[in-house]
């Protein structure tokens, strides 16, 4: 009865204001998604990351760069517990490697105790005994085969319509990617460098 009164008193309220409401809602909804990345831009943790080769026909779709990191293929212990599953969300512990890039030393369903310069990204897993990539770049499948592929929100950058051939034809060697991690493991790309020289910088709004 209550269900069927509330379908009837919006049926009395004009069309043209339930259609603002809806406007408006989706309005909220938009401008609390734009908020929520200026703020891990504005105050999230940078770190630094490599770029790694990946499908040359997916390299560039209109203006967006499909990126892949070191850190997007992570080594798992699951002993003890059930194996990681496709689509389950996962907390990486990354540290840094002698550049001072970002790498991945850790990988946990639950949020992690993180030790001094120890930043947490949180991602999902999209397969399951991956290849990793070697120090040249080359997919690597031998060793144990307990290798997480894992997707952070990251993979895809937009750049200005008609400047991404530098980009296409760069060698990923020399592409980096500054990152914003946020306290709850948020991460958005803040920066894109090729040969240490920024070339893409996201503004906050």
């Amino acid at each position: 009865m209550r269900a069927f009164a509330a379908d009837t008193l919006v049926a009395k309220v004009p069309l043209v204001w339930r259609a603002l409401a809806t406007v408006v809602l989706l309005g909220l909804v938009l401008l609390g998604l734009v908020e929520q990345r200026a703020r891990i831009l504005k105050s999230g943790t940078e770190i630094r990351l490599k770029t790694v080769p990946v499908d040359p026909r997916d390299l560039f779709r209109g203006d967006y760069v499909v990126l892949a990191y070191p850190i997007s293929t992570v080594e798992s212990d699951a002993a003890g517990q059930p194996g990681f599953q496709r689509g389950e969300q996962v907390y990486v512990s990354l540290g840094r490697d002698e550049q001072g890039f970002a790498k991945a030393v850790g990988v946990s369903r639950d949020w992690p105790k993180a030790g001094e310069g120890v930043v947490v990204i949180a991602g999902r897993v999209t397969s399951t005994s991956a290849c990793a990539t070697n120090a040249d770049g080359a997919f690597d499948c031998s060793g144990q085969r307990n290798r997480l592929r894992i997707a952070y929100g990251l993979e895809s950058y937009f750049v200005p319509q008609g400047e991404g051939k530098a980009i296409e034809t760069t060698d990923k060697a020399r592409i980096e990617v500054v990152v914003a991690v946020s306290s709850a493991g948020e991460a958005a790309i803040k920066r894109l460098l090729i040969d240490g020289k920024p070339v893409y910088a996201e503004p906050p709004y």
